[in-house]
């Protein structure tokens, strides 16, 4: 869905097919406008999976969350989301743009939750984004003649996320290690975990970081040792993004010329981390791959950073690395978790909806900005950063070093409301955040903005670091 979508359409008009098939059912019906704060238990969410035998239309309230493993044991079949490409080809021979939860628009065999009847009335996909009907839940009954009943769905209200127990996060994240590997516990959490040593040239960055006497040629002779990160980096440097006149000739030239000591210091260490964890092999469909992510997310945070009131600025180069790094319990949970990792990639494409933050909690009891901010404390990265990861689901969070976890909070829902990046549901950004920032709304898209006008550069970058190894 575009960022229009998510403006209140005056006059919508629903498709001309689904106009066609209401008025021959006789299913009385009223076209709505999507806007925020529509309550989820009247919303409809429809998906279509399917296994070798076959499709399967399943239909239930976006306030619940679609459990595959019920599903498998309610039809004896393992069902996930159909391929995009399928999917798109169907809804194109009817110039819809997304998939109404309309069981006759289909030949597939529908089931439906059956505490999706438990309201009046229900909102459903029309096809057009953006665009809503209004069915009396009697009237929609009469579509559902053919389909089956049966519960399978978790309400999203039992899901407890610990959003503000940081203290709790290590016997969390040991209890679903326990319950979900068949690792041997030892007795400290890194050993059981195995989680790769720091890298070296992380080690050696870190202690410059906070070196106030550190200079050009200490960053340059560091980045030069590792020549995968020296080629990144100057790689980085002579991206079409930054515009640099010339050619950039060697590490130095990258931060004198261009990028500057703080941003490098960050970015360098920013790569070496991103190296000591493989990029899964398997991804949720439709998702934004993990670099191209990261960098997108960093490019907003840093000229998000850019446009706060100088008093309220925090330090940009640590921001730029809170961005690119925002997502790397994303990592650590295929790292740590790997049969249950595809598990979530599965849920995440049922369950459109919702955050990854639902579906792993759900799934595994703890989440990846728990785990995520956790190794970065295991690793003593700045606090700023640890927050960063930890907090970024808390759009309120007003604790230490709280502008991190904001600008990244902000930056990714930016990004999420122009379909780029993380799982979950568009919506209207709350003012709070903006004015915790000491942003305005404009400057803020104004930022995003500049960073898609230069997207084809900055998917070059990405696509230098996006290969599984």
């Amino acid at each position: 869905m575009t960022e229009a979508a998510l403006a209140p359409n005056d006059n919508p008009q629903a498709p001309a097919v689904i106009v066609q098939l209401l008025e021959k059912l006789a299913v009385p019906y009223q076209v709505r406008a999507e806007r925020p704060g529509l309550p989820n238990e009247t919303r409809l969410q429809a998906v279509l999976v399917d296994d070798a035998v076959g499709a399967l239309l399943v239909l239930y309230p976006r306030s619940h969350l679609l459990d595959l493993s019920r599903l498998a044991e309610l039809t004896g079949r393992q069902l996930t989301a159909v391929k995009p490409e399928r999917l798109e080809r169907m809804l194109g021979k009817h110039n819809l743009a997304a998939l109404p939860g309309l069981p006759p628009l289909t030949s597939s065999p529908c089931l439906y939750e059956e505490r999706l009847l438990q309201v009046p009335k229900l909102l459903i996909e029309s096809g057009q984004p953006g665009v809503l009907l209004e069915i009396p839940t009697e009237a929609f009954k009469g579509l559902l003649s053919k389909a089956s009943a049966a519960r399978f769905g978790e309400p999203v209200s039992a899901i407890r996320l610990n959003l503000d127990r940081p203290d709790d996060d290590r016997a969390e994240i040991t209890q679903a290690v326990q319950a979900f590997t068949a690792r041997r516990i030892q007795q400290r959490l890194e050993e059981t975990i195995e989680i790769p040593p720091l890298p070296e040239t992380a080690q050696k960055i870190i202690k410059l970081r906070v070196d106030p006497n550190a200079t050009v040629d200490d960053i340059t002779g560091v980045v030069e040792t590792d020549p995968a990160l020296a080629a990144q980096v100057v790689s980085w440097a002579a991206s079409p993004y930054y515009a640099a006149p010339g050619k950039i000739r060697s590490v130095e030239d990258a931060i004198v010329r261009v990028l500057g000591f703080d941003l490098v210091i960050n970015l360098a260490l920013g790569l070496a981390l991103g190296k000591t964890l493989s990029l899964p092999k398997d991804q949720p469909q439709h998702a934004t791959p993990y670099w191209q992510q990261a960098i997108y997310t960093a490019a907003v945070i840093e000229g998000l950073t850019r446009a706060m009131p100088r008093a309220q600025r925090p330090e940009a180069g640590l921001t730029y690395l809170a961005g690119l790094l925002h997502n790397f319990g994303y990592l650590v949970l295929a790292h740590v978790f790997p049969p249950h990792f595809s598990l979530i990639c599965r849920h995440l494409e049922v369950n459109s909806h919702l955050s990854h933050s639902h579906i792993e909690q759900h799934l595994l009891g703890i989440t990846r900005e728990q785990i995520g901010a956790w190794l970065m404390r295991h690793w003593d990265m700045p606090e700023e950063l640890s927050s960063a990861l930890r907090f970024q689901q808390d759009p309120s969070y007003a604790g230490d070093n709280a502008a991190f976890p904001n600008l990244v909070c902000l930056a990714v829902s930016l990004l999420r409301n122009r379909g780029i990046g993380a799982a979950g549901p568009q919506g209207e950004i709350d003012d709070e955040l903006f004015e915790a920032l000491g942003l305005s709304r404009e400057k803020a898209e104004d930022a995003v903005n500049k960073v898609l006008s230069a997207e084809v550069a900055l998917r070059e970058l990405a696509a230098q670091f996006q290969h599984p190894h």
